[in-house]
């Protein structure tokens, strides 16, 4: 959709290709942008979508607006979480929470395609959460378990 925006007397030519799409790919002049509204609600946010459509016009855009910067919940981003090198179903958990592990020991099992995986860890040290159970599917880089304290690290 084109829209018409005036910004301090300068009017703007916007294309947005898909406003329920996370992020929103719009073109100002030409130049992409990607957007994340605050709203998490698609509904809220097409509600919101049809309201801009009704008033294009009137609605200012302001270029100097800082970025919003949201905290991601996947744990995996904190640095002391084990994550799942593939996507599948955990088929056997072998630690639990306050359990100490050794880098190298195998924690779970990850079955994928027909064929079982055995997760190794990557860290020594305190296990402090088992973020997953048997029958569980997971996705790609999603946490598995997080570690109280980390002591050396492997990589097997």
């Amino acid at each position: 959709m084109k829209y018409k925006i005036t910004v301090s007397n300068t009017t703007y030519e916007v294309e947005i290709e898909n406003i329920n799409a996370r992020p929103v790919i719009a073109f100002v002049d030409g130049d992409r942008f990607e957007v994340m509204p605050e709203h998490s609600n698609p509904a809220e946010a097409a509600k919101e979508a049809g309201e801009i459509k009704n008033k294009a016009e009137k609605k200012s855009f302001n270029p100097n607006q800082p970025a919003v910067i949201s905290q991601s919940p996947n744990l995996a981003l904190n640095g002391n979480a084990q994550t799942a090198p593939l996507p599948g179903t955990v088929i056997e958990v072998f630690v639990k929470a306050g359990e100490k592990v050794e880098a190298g020991q195998v924690i779970l099992i990850i079955e994928a395609m027909k064929m079982k995986n055995s997760i190794r860890s990557v860290y020594s040290g305190t296990i402090s959460e088992v973020l997953v159970s048997a029958g569980q599917s997971v996705a790609h880089k999603q946490a598995l378990i997080k570690f109280a304290e980390t002591g050396e690290a492997a990589w097997i």
